[in-house]
């Protein structure tokens, strides 16, 4: 590999470091640590890199000329091979007398062995930040290749505060009570809603269109041909239920039960090894019920789409389903479940509570509307029952457009509208 050419590209990417428009996310990064970002295809993991330095600078803490960026789709390092990899740190020191630079990996799981000098750098202690695409380096592998020595960091599509930042809403104070600011917010809600945070689809003209071509790659690129499925269409069909089945705990027994009526067979070791590939492409993600015994807490679960986008492919008058996916992705943001801990429930026993989360004494309803009796009574009166056993936990009902408190049998329950709660 030629150094005057890696030279080249080192001060190509600083000259692109400060000519690239961001809007500001809500990630911060220890300087004394190493990260791998992680998540669904096209969250933004290349973007969050261009922010950290972009932050750096910004405080004070450093100039372009520290950073030495690759990003290893560049087809003019396309050859390269792992034992070369240290020419990158060499060029960059010829360059800059020896100094030690803040190093970013884009997209480097696309050089075999790249784990060795991964490694390599943290022992250093060099600041390093790495992404990779989720076909060929999955969150659950890094650790073991890795040694623990970098933190994973999960990335998801914007959040509707960064959505609006993104189309210059600046959120003053109060201004829910302003009916202009309101009605502003709730009209680039209705997008966000039916089309999710995936900022690259934000100013296309066809948005079903982009998202429907992400999730054929993640579904061909991160799942399919990297699990080698031989029939992909019962995998489409899988996919499709489980969209169906948003707001409902599913088993392997009746996810087999579906594909079976249709005229498929599918074992449940195989089916269960398709849900895995789904959560190892981040595409869903799942939780458990709070009261169920440990081993149910693996195979009962509520299953949720990483973006309302996505999932919204899938349905057809389904605000329901929508809504409460949206509450689903914004409280995994906050209380993400992961190999080693156990944060986000929904609770079922002897009363159905959508969302349980444990450290923060929180229960939450979700329900498009209060307004029919019967609603009412089931949402109120089962979000009552658990509040008067468990005296600690405050409830939520999140609906579409209701603001209200209602006290009930001793408990006070706030009624908050969607658009309201994302942005508190």
């Amino acid at each position: 590999m030629n150094k005057q050419l890696i030279k080249s590209i080192i001060g190509e990417k600083q000259q692109q470091i400060s000519r690239t428009r961001l809007i500001q996310r809500n990630e911060h990064f220890d300087e004394q640590s190493c990260y791998v970002l992680i998540g669904i295809r096209r969250a933004g993991k290349s973007y969050t890199l261009f922010q950290d330095m972009q932050a750096k600078v910004s405080a004070g803490k450093a100039v372009v000329d520290d950073f030495l960026y690759i990003n290893f789709e560049d087809e003019r390092i396309a050859s390269i091979h792992a034992e070369e990899l240290g020419l990158i740190l060499d060029a960059y020191r010829e360059m800059y007398d020896q100094k030690r630079p803040y190093i970013y990996l884009d997209e480097i799981q696309n050089i075999t062995g790249w784990e060795r000098f991964a490694r390599r750098l943290s022992e250093d202690k060099h600041h390093v930040m790495i992404t990779g695409s989720n076909a060929k380096m999955l969150s659950r592998e890094i650790a073991s290749t890795l040694g623990g020595s970098y933190i994973q960091r999960y990335i998801y599509p914007f959040s509707f505060a960064e959505y609006l930042a993104y189309h210059g809403v600046i959120l003053e104070r109060n201004w829910a009570y302003k009916p202009e600011t309101r009605q502003t917010v709730l009209r680039h809600f209705q997008e966000y809603f039916y089309y999710g945070g995936f900022a690259e689809s934000f100013n296309k003209s066809d948005k079903r269109e982009w998202i429907t071509s992400l999730y054929q790659k993640i579904l061909m690129g991160d799942i399919v041909e990297r699990n080698k499925i031989r029939n992909p269409r019962i995998f489409r069909l899988m996919a499709r239920k489980l969209a169906d089945s948003v707001m409902q705990p599913t088993t392997l027994t009746r996810l087999e039960h579906i594909i079976i009526s249709t005229g498929d067979s599918i074992s449940p070791t195989v089916l269960k090894d398709y849900l895995d590939y789904m959560e190892d492409a981040y595409l869903t993600f799942s939780i458990p019920n709070l009261v169920s015994p440990l081993t149910e807490q693996q195979t009962i679960v509520k299953r949720y789409f990483a973006d309302n986008g996505i999932l919204n492919l899938f349905l057809l008058n389904g605000d329901t389903k929508l809504l409460e996916n949206i509450v689903a992705i914004h409280l995994h943001k906050q209380y993400r479940n992961t190999a080693e801990e156990l944060r986000l429930f929904y609770y079922n026993k002897g009363v159905e509570i959508d969302f349980c989360i444990p450290e923060a004494n929180l229960a939450i309803q979700v329900s498009y509307s209060i307004d029919d009796f019967n609603t009412y009574e089931r949402e109120v009166g089962g979000l009552t029952k658990f509040l008067n056993t468990f005296k600690q936990y405050k409830g939520i009902i999140i609906t579409w457009d209701t603001e209200r408190q209602i006290a009930n049998n001793g408990v006070t329950i706030d009624v908050v509208p969607i658009w309201k709660w994302l942005l508190t």
